[in-house]
């Protein structure tokens, strides 16, 4: 590794949404994607309540938090923060399996979009924050791969 190079980061390791239920916000994330939860518990210096949860195949960790100031407005993606919440899936046949589960369980979606370079499905959880699925094409890996030059 050259001097100049950042360290190498092994990994995704979590991310913590702000949810005005936390009860209910857990069992939808356990429901939909088959999370199973982790630990949990009250921050009484910060003053909130969490339970981590984890997508078992994949190892993927979500943290939701209710915190005590939060007067109960839903998620706003215009505001600085978190803007959207992306999920790999591994090929297209995942992708249009995915479509079918949230049909199967009357979850408001978008419709498979088709890009060049990848494919996306696009929904909301219980406090609108945006989720996705996404199939990123191996055209677009191999642009990285082997970038033009």
């Amino acid at each position: 590794m050259a001097e100049d190079s950042a360290p190498p980061i092994s990994g995704f390791s979590h991310v913590d949404l702000s949810v005005t239920d936390l009860d209910a916000s857990a069992a939808w994330y356990q429901e939909l994607l088959g999370m199973v939860p982790l630990f949990g518990g009250r921050n009484d210096e910060r003053g909130y309540d969490v339970k981590y949860l984890m997508e078992p195949n994949s190892g993927v960790v979500i943290g939701l938090e209710q915190h005590d100031a939060n007067p109960g407005t839903a998620f706003d993606e215009r505001r600085v923060g978190l803007d959207h919440l992306s999920f790999g899936v591994a090929d297209r046949l995942t992708l249009d399996t995915w479509l079918r589960r949230l049909d199967e369980q009357a979850v408001p979606h978008s419709g498979i979009t088709e890009e060049d370079l990848w494919d996306v499905l696009v929904l909301r959880d219980p406090d609108n924050i945006q989720l996705e699925f996404i199939y990123v094409k191996p055209e677009a890996l191999a642009m990285i791969q082997s970038p033009s030059g």
